[in-house]
């Protein structure tokens, strides 16, 4: 039973074939998948989508990139989405200072803000960070003891910072950035470090589709069918085996987000 803990299944590339990318996943092993909520809008789209499969959980949060758009009630209305018991984390929330499509004063009040909302709810927290390490370890550091979890999605830091985030005490999601030997090689190389107790993997979702899928795809689609692949490294680098992997990676899924079944 594999878990893919971050699917981006509210983007537009899925809109023709939403139903069969879930079937697709549900054959290749992926037994369960949770939405990425990237926003109040597509957080609804992802507990929509939810609630026509019993195996597919969700997200509710607004990512940095739309921390400048957000509305005076966003938190209201993520409150009330994470009513459904289908909503099992607060996120993807964190800081992005690589594209700053939102300004970094927005987006760390963003982040804080919804750091909060998670405390109130006792919801784990689903974490993004790109080139904001220090800040965003900072913020997360000040909320962290009354957090009740959160994982660092798409991991993709040195090994400093990997040894930060397992003192912070989060899980670690890796995805297919660690196929990718032109850019994951430092990944492939720190991932022997990581506990199988803190170990999760993902997709993401249309995004990064790992290179090691033969024959190559055609299309630069990502799907979580093909979460196989990123197992298969992933078990490499940390130098255990692929059934070893599978089962810690989803006792933890299931642990940390609380999924039924």
């Amino acid at each position: 039973m594999l878990i893919d803990i971050g699917v981006n299944l509210t983007n537009s590339r899925f809109d023709k074939d939403r139903e069969n990318v879930i079937n697709q996943a549900q054959l290749a092993g992926v037994t369960k998948l949770i939405i990425t909520g990237t926003n109040v809008v597509e957080s609804q789209q992802a507990l929509d989508i939810c609630q026509h499969y019993p195996n597919l959980f969700c997200t509710a949060g607004v990512h940095p990139h739309d921390a400048d758009n957000v509305s005076n009630g966003y938190l209201q209305q993520l409150a009330e989405l994470a009513k459904n018991k289908q909503v099992k984390a607060i996120g993807e929330c964190g800081l992005d200072f690589n594209r700053n499509f939102s300004t970094p004063e927005n987006q760390q009040r963003v982040f804080t803000e919804q750091l909060e909302l998670a405390k109130q709810l006792s919801l784990p927290v689903f974490l993004h960070q790109r080139d904001a390490f220090n800040t965003w370890q900072s913020l997360l550091q000040e909320q962290l003891n009354e957090l009740t979890g959160g994982v660092s999605h798409c991991f993709t830091g040195n090994l400093e910072e990997l040894k930060t985030c397992l003192d912070m005490g989060l899980y670690i999601g890796i995805t297919g950035w660690i196929c990718d030997e032109r850019r994951g090689q430092e990944l492939f190389d720190i991932a022997k470090y990581i506990p199988l107790d803190r170990i999760m993997v993902e997709t993401d979702a249309p995004y990064l589709p790992p290179r090691n899928i033969r024959p190559k795809l055609k299309s630069s689609r990502n799907e979580p069918k093909y979460l196989p692949y990123v197992v298969r490294t992933l078990a490499s680098a940390m130098k255990v085996g692929e059934d070893e992997l599978i089962k810690h990676s989803s006792n933890n899924a299931t642990k940390l987000f609380k999924l039924a079944g």
